[in-house]
């Protein structure tokens, strides 16, 4: 096998199939030194100065001379002078393209009562404040399956009773910010669709209150919504005990929920990739777009996040927006994140993570054009602010941090009733209350940390598989766990320590 992968005739690199040493010769290139598996090797001689393809797109500029066979990395590869700040066209609808043809598939769904459909069954216990945290874990630890196993017993059908807490809720300003993504973050999980019911525990006396909340996102208590405080209730013994009593009540009516046969038209999909290599872009994250291209031809929705890894990519995205007004809010959302992280000190190429330059990547131009593949080649609908309700179908948008578990919880809180998480470095990551799926980028990988990944598209580097099969397996395995079959992360009791909701302004 070719020890090289040329992605594109116009490319000034060649990724490493394989680690390489000095001497090695493919196409006329001769290795100068070590190469690492999955990094970059030039194919031609570059100026110091000149533009770096990949993907036949800018990944960065020479910062000194690059000969023909050596290693390309950080010692020189960078964003150049003007910091990645050059022209990108943005051709606004350019590559939208007729609707797929309609295709029908199904999945052993929960339908509830107002017509959505789950793909997991639980109680959630959420916070308005992390000083209502320790109770809320309390409350959720006595129905714990692997420490009170007799307390779910009696409900079979129902998933577990999970507590969803954070470290914010006060010292914040009430009007700001901060706290409209906060009561847009809890809202979304307060009606998501695989919460049969969810109890809110507060302190009393926090900037987030509760009946504040409930107004702002138009929610009012019932029996499958229930709230209360320490300070009202009298303090943490009795509010723990309040909170048994009150799942106790919720529990056989969750349970009453079976599952039926329903459209995958009602599966949508957060895409997520977490510490990516140099062939995320080559393998997993593709194999996800074919999968996401699947569902939405199925009628399904998939919503692509992590605005910090898009950046110098997202005029792959402009150029398949439905409308302009899609397409330039994008952009707007690109230039918030540029002055954002300029007040704060610091700057967009602050990413990749020094593991993601282990695997190879070298700059955030290169890692965004990569994490864009998870979105396949369908029209982009709509652009949603963080944790915003996604009502389009289809391949949409939603502004989120590059930080995994932030950028989900976006994604959950927006409706996404699975998460597909690509990595090749080997992410540990689950999330409640929907399931995870973990898509190893390499082999390597996979036989490494098989325990937690869920399928292994290091095949397509291996040659073993395309990635239109490898594409098919994920949908194949989307609708398996959408109908109810474990993923990994599930296994091992991932999701409640995952809930983190984006913090952005002063903490008073």
């Amino acid at each position: 096998m070719n020890p090289f992968i040329r992605l594109h005739p116009a490319d000034d690199v060649l990724i490493a199939r394989s680690q390489l040493v000095g001497g090695t010769t493919v196409e006329g290139v001769a290795v100068r030194g070590l190469i690492p598996a999955g990094h970059k090797v030039a194919a031609r001689a570059i100026a110091p100065g000149a533009p770096v393809r990949r993907y036949n797109q800018i990944i960065g500029f020479a910062s000194r001379p690059i000969a023909p066979g050596e290693h390309v990395h950080t010692h020189n590869l960078d964003m150049g002078p003007d910091k990645g700040d050059f022209a990108r066209d943005y051709a606004f609808g350019a590559d939208v393209k007729p609707p797929p043809a309609r295709r029908e598939a199904s999945f052993m769904g929960i339908r509830r009562a107002d017509g959505r459909v789950a793909t997991r069954n639980y109680i959630g216990v959420l916070t308005s404040v992390n000083c209502s945290a320790t109770a809320a874990r309390a409350i959720a630890d006595h129905f714990s399956r692997r420490t009170n196993p007799a307390a779910l017993a009696p409900y079979p059908h129902v998933d577990g009773v999970v507590a969803l807490t954070h470290g914010t809720g006060c010292g914040m300003d009430t009007q700001g910010l901060g706290m409209q993504i906060l009561e847009r973050t809890l809202t979304g999980y307060a009606t998501h669709a695989n919460f049969a019911g969810v109890l809110v525990v507060g302190l009393g006396c926090e900037a987030n209150q509760i009946n504040a909340w409930l107004a702002t996102g138009h929610l009012s208590e019932g029996e499958n919504l229930r709230t209360f405080s320490i300070q009202d209730t009298g303090g943490t013994h009795k509010t723990v005990q309040k909170g048994i009593a009150l799942i106790e009540e919720m529990l056989p009516r969750a349970n009453a929920a079976k599952r039926e046969p329903c459209s995958a038209a009602h599966i949508t999909i957060g895409l997520q990739c977490g510490g990516s290599d140099g062939y995320s872009g080559i393998s997993a994250n593709p194999a996800l777009g074919a999968a996401v291209d699947l569902l939405v031809a199925h009628g399904g929705t998939a919503i692509l996040s992590e605005t910090p890894e898009i950046y110098g990519a997202e005029h792959l995205l402009t150029r398949r927006a439905v409308r302009r007004e899609v397409g330039e809010k994008l952009v707007e959302r690109i230039h918030w994140w540029e002055h954002y992280t300029a007040v704060n000190e610091g700057e967009m190429n602050n990413n990749p993570s020094p593991g993601n330059k282990a695997g190879g990547l070298t700059t955030i131009l290169e890692k965004s054009l990569g994490a864009v593949a998870k979105g396949g080649t369908s029209n982009l609908e709509a652009v949603y602010e963080y944790a915003e309700p996604v009502a389009a179908h289809g391949f949409v948008y939603m502004d989120t941090p590059g930080y995994d578990p932030v950028s989900a919880t976006g994604q959950v809180a927006g409706g996404a009733n699975m998460i597909c998480f690509t990595t090749g470095r080997g992410s540990a990551y689950g999330c409640a209350p929907s399931p995870s799926l973990k898509l190893a980028t390499n082999s390597a990988l996979w036989q490494r940390q098989e325990e937690d990944m869920d399928i292994n598209c290091g095949e397509i580097i291996d040659g073993t598989a395309t990635i239109e099969q490898m594409g098919q397996r994920i949908f194949e395995l989307v609708l398996a766990t959408a109908s109810g079959q474990h993923s990994k992360s599930e296994l091992h009791g991932y999701g409640q320590s995952e809930f983190v909701p984006w913090q952005v302004g002063a903490v008073m």
